[in-house]
Parts: structure tokens; C-alpha cells; sequence
């Protein structure tokens, strides 16, 4: 397939980008605004290969979208660009509204256009699929089972009402116009390249700092975990094996509690990178107020892509934890100048 990977340069989409190059994918297209979150330091692993491109860009701009489709002779797309920062959108909801929204309808219109110009075998064969959260399902009690492809919506936040409507949009375009879309929704991702101001990367980099570890009310509230490679590897199976017009759920049966998280996060870095005073990394959490609107519980079931599809998580949340510390331990070259711009604090409680 010759693929469009919109958001290439973020957390999930390097993933996706990385993997598929290095398999040998026929073409793969990363299209990317760069904005704070898309680093193209995240793709230096692709750069030089004869089956990658990369092209800064914006989904907003349709007739930058008609170019490139038609000169890559793209048929398939992957649509990750997005704002996805709960915390930033309750402090600026208006980019993630114009991103998600208006961005994703613009993308959509040019989809449209693309394949409509394709040959019959062709026309049948294009992909277009919108990677979405698990979030546009709104909260869960914690004995209330977990979130199915049927589940109602029910968005919390500003962030999960925008990719709520994006995902409705998707939906409808297949309804109303015939294009053969394919929709996923995955849990908390996390791992290698993930940008600093989420939960898991900025405790492991607060906690080398020596800096507070801020976790919000008690920690009580509930994620599943998805390791990132484990996500590219289901957002593929999803794209050349998903029935069009049909959403999977992506998740890691892998539900932790925030304090859990950032305690398995301590107990790890005590142990590869211990204090210089003896006293573990614990000592640094301080708990601050908690975030509007935040949400109790998410759990994804994942029955439907591992019965369809076949695909399954093959990392534990004690595997990929590790091997993500390790990353970050490794690789201060690609954070370092990231935390030089970001302070490492918390957003989003106002």
C-alpha cells in the first residue's frame, strides 16, 4: 500500500511511521504540522530509506492535502494528527476544536476526492482510518465492566468532545458518500518518544530531576496501559484487515490506578538509578488539585480485534514500563531539549 500517515512525527504516529518502513511498506508518507508534540528526531530511523518521505503540512489545508495525495499516489491513509493533551485542551479548548474537528472534515473532503479518482480495483482496495480514544466514551465506575465498540458516547472533556465529533464525521462520510473508512479507539498509550507532559514520561524525567512527581486528587483514578508498538501493530492489522465501516477497540487489559503507576515508575528507577541520599523516588510524589471534569475509569475491551483480526498485546504493563525507563534513561539526546522548554508541571487544574 502506498500510505498516508497524517501526524507522523507524534508519539503514536512515529510508531507507526517507524514500523511500517522498516518492514518494507511500498510507501509510506508522513505528513506533519510540527507543532509542539511532532519531532521529527522521532523518525531519524526512517530518514534515507527509499520507501519514506516526510512533508511538513497541516490537514487544514485541503488544497496541500489534494497535492500530496495525488503526487505520492496515495491509497491508503492513517489519520493521527490531532491535539491530544486533556490538561491543554481545558486550558485552550479552541486548537482542538479547529484540529479535530474542522481538520479531520477537511481531510475527509480530500479523501473523497482522492478516491474517486482511483481505477475500480483501486477504489476498492483505499483505506482511510481515523485512530481515535478511548475517552469519547465518557467515565466508568469502577465495577462497571469495560468500554465496547458499542458503547454510547459520553465525552468528559474538551479534548474527548473534539474526537468525538471527528469520529462521528468519519462515520458519517462512510454512511453518506460510500468511503470505506475504518475506526479505532485505544486505551492510554506509552513508551519510547512519548512527549513529557504526560503521566508515565514526566514522572520518570521529574523523578531524575529531582523535581516533584504532581499526581492529581489521590491518584485513585483508573487507565488501561498500551504499550505504543503493541498500538502500531493493531492500528495496521486494523487498516488492511478491518471490515469498512467498523470500529475496534485497542486496549492492553492492563488497568492501573494513577498512584499505582507512578509508584511501579519509583520502584524502577530506584532500582537502575538510585538517589544519591538512599531515600526512594516515592518521597518526590505531591498531590495536587485535581483536573475538572476528570474521569474515574477507562477500560477497553479488545475482544472484537483479537477475535477478528487476530492481533493481541503482546507486552505486560511490567515489560513495557521497564523497557520505556530504559529508554528515556538512554536516550537524552531526543527529551533533553524538549524539558529545556518545558518546565515539567502539571496543566489543566484550574
Amino acid at each position: 500500500m502506498r500510505i498516508m500517515v497524517t501526524g507522523g512525527a507524534g508519539f503514536i504516529g512515529s510508531a507507526v511511521v517507524r514500523q511500517l518502513v522498516a518492514q518494507g511498506e511500498d510507501f509510506v508518507l508522513c505528513l506533519d504540522k510540527l507543532t509542539y508534540a511532532g519531532h521529527r528526531a522521532s523518525l531519524r530511523d526512517c530518514e534515507g530509506a527509499a520507501n519514506y518521505t516526510f512533508e511538513q503540512g497541516d490537514i487544514e489545508d485541503e488544497r496541500q492535502l489534494d497535492e500530496l495525495l495525488e503526487r505520492y499516489d496515495i491509497d491508503a491513509i492513517m489519520h493521527l494528527a490531532a491535539e491530544s493533551h486533556v490538561d491543554r485542551s481545558i486550558d485552550g479548548p479552541e486548537a482542538f476544536v479547529q484540529t479535530n474537528v474542522v481538520g479531520t472534515y477537511r481531510l475527509l473532503s480530500a479523501a473523497r476526492r482522492r478516491w474517486l479518482k482511483l481505477d475500480d480495483v483501486r477504489r476498492a482496495n483505499f483505506r482511510f482510518h481515523h485512530v481515535s480514544t478511548d475517552e469519547v466514551f465518557g467515565d466508568l465506575d469502577f465495577d462497571d465492566g469495560m468500554f465496547t465498540e458499542d458503547t454510547p458516547y459520553a465525552p468528559s472533556s474538551p479534548y474527548s468532545a473534539s474526537k468525538a465529533a471527528s469520529d462521528h464525521f468519519v462515520r458519517a462520510w462512510h454512511e453518506t458518500y460510500g468511503l470505506p473508512v475504518v475506526l479505532s479507539n485505544c486505551s492510554n498509550n506509552y513508551g519510547p518518544y512519548h512527549y513529557p507532559e504526560k503521566l508515565i514520561p514526566l514522572t520518570i524525567l521529574n523523578a531524575l530531576d529531582g523535581r516533584e512527581l504532581p499526581v492529581y486528587g489521590q491518584g485513585a483514578n483508573v487507565r488501561d496501559w498500551l504499550f505504543v508498538e503493541d498500538h502500531a501493530r493493531a492500528l495496521e492489522a486494523v487498516l488492511k484487515k478491518g471490515t469498512p465501516g467498523r470500529s475496534y477497540n485497542i486496549g492492553g487489559r492492563e488497568e492501573r490506578s494513577n498512584i499505582e503507576v507512578v509508584r511501579a515508575i519509583c520502584v524502577l528507577l530506584d532500582d537502575r538509578r538510585p538517589r544519591g541520599d538512599g531515600v526512594g523516588y516515592f518521597e518526590q510524589v505531591r498531590f495536587v488539585g485535581d483536573r475538572p471534569g476528570h474521569d474515574r475509569r477507562y477500560a477497553i475491551d479488545p475482544a472484537r480485534i483479537e477475535r477478528e483480526l487476530g492481533w493481541r498485546a503482546e507486552h505486560s504493563f511490567e515489560s513495557g514500563l521497564a523497557a520505556t525507563i530504559d529508554w528515556f534513561i538512554d536516550n537524552r539526546w531526543w527529551w533533553g531539549p524538549i524539558r529545556d522548554r518545558d518546565n515539567g508541571s502539571r496543566r489543566g487544574s484550574l
